[in-house]
């Protein structure tokens, strides 16, 4: 298994995070983007969720403002369109899409599994491959009662602090979702320790990712 770096040379800097609903980012690639937060000082995000009520708004710019704590510029984009149905408010969404084209030039993008059964979620993947074709795109994994996880192919190994406080800020930032049997601790630390087993990770834990095309 060959390692490389995404901070060798002249590896990314602007990083595009993309999320269908107000806590899909923290959980697929959160604990990614507190390492990138930590071990680069002139890091920007410009983080876009697409689906929200007023209260989960409110949430996730809350814990998009933690989880980017220390970087050097960050721009929260939280929409308002209604949860489940983003396949049908298409052309709105396709039009936000080309804005932030034409707005933010990221040279790494995150976004959702493109074999994710919810259907917003593959949307946001699909119109992600639709609007960049020459960027590295990382599709990050959401565990779900579905069971539509694969078989990902590029991982980030991760310090066991950099998981607990990617899980504390979770449960701190999101109380609409405590009552979800689903949102927990514990879960939060199973798909991890099992993506760090399968990367041989030195303390045992990473988040995986789905990397369709790379040129290195």
């Amino acid at each position: 298994m060959q390692r490389v770096s995404l901070f060798s040379g002249g590896g990314p800097r602007r990083v595009l995070v993309l999320g269908a609903h107000c806590d899909d980012i923290e959980i697929g690639c959160g604990g990614t983007l507190l390492r990138l937060v930590s071990e680069r000082s002139d890091l920007e995000v410009c983080w876009v969720v697409f689906s929200s009520t007023p209260d989960r708004a409110r949430e996730a710019r809350a814990s998009a403002a933690a989880f980017l704590q220390g970087v050097a510029r960050s721009q929260v984009i939280v929409r308002d369109h209604r949860d489940g149905y983003l396949p049908h408010s298409g052309a709105v969404v396709k039009d936000e899409f080309e804005a932030l084209k034409r707005e933010y030039s990221p040279d790494l993008i995150f976004t959702h599994f493109r074999h994710d059964l919810h259907q917003d979620h593959r949307f946001v993947c699909e119109l992600t491959w639709n609007t960049w074709r020459s960027h590295l795109i990382l599709e990050y994994e959401i565990p779900k009662y579905d069971g539509d996880l694969g078989a990902p192919n590029f991982f980030a190994p991760l310090p066991a602090a950099t998981l607990e406080r990617k899980i504390a800020l979770l449960l701190e930032h999101f109380p609409t979702q405590a009552g979800k049997p689903w949102f927990s601790a514990d879960l939060f630390r199973a798909l991890p320790r099992i993506r760090g087993m399968e990367c041989v990770a030195s303390e045992g834990l990473a988040e995986a990712f789905y990397c369709r095309k790379a040129v290195f």
